[in-house]
């Protein structure tokens, strides 16, 4: 299933939710959409709160540019593009472990316009 993940920095940039990764954390973001948050900085990673409860599913630290993840703690959506202050090398790395669930389509590297307080709308896309 395709979403599309829109700021007025980025626009609408289109992601892949791909179920086979972690099926309750993918049914679990997809039951709640359309999702609203206000984007959060930390290195090259932007996450927002969703208010959603999931338990960890398969999760993990290290993730690749262009994942879409949730994390539990936060019970929030992480959109990963570049090194974060937990990585070690150049890939990033999650601050703690998350359930990727996803992938943005294209370059992840246009997040880097997104700015903290900036609004962050999840959507499916037709």
């Amino acid at each position: 299933m395709n979403v599309k993940i829109f700021t007025k920095s980025t626009g609408e940039v289109l992601a892949e939710v791909n179920e086979s990764l972690n099926p309750k954390t993918a049914r679990a973001i997809v039951a709640a959409l359309p999702i609203n948050g206000r984007a959060n900085r930390w290195g090259d990673e932007i996450y927002f709160s969703i208010g959603v409860s999931i338990s960890q599913e398969n999760a993990r630290q290290d993730v690749e540019k262009g994942d879409l993840a949730y994390w539990p703690p936060g019970e929030a959506i992480c959109i990963f593009f570049g090194r974060t202050p937990a990585s070690i090398g150049d890939e990033p790395r999650a601050a703690s472990p998350v359930n990727v669930f996803g992938r943005v389509v294209g370059d992840a590297e246009v997040f880097r316009r997104v700015r903290s307080g900036d609004e962050v709308t999840i959507t499916r896309a037709e």
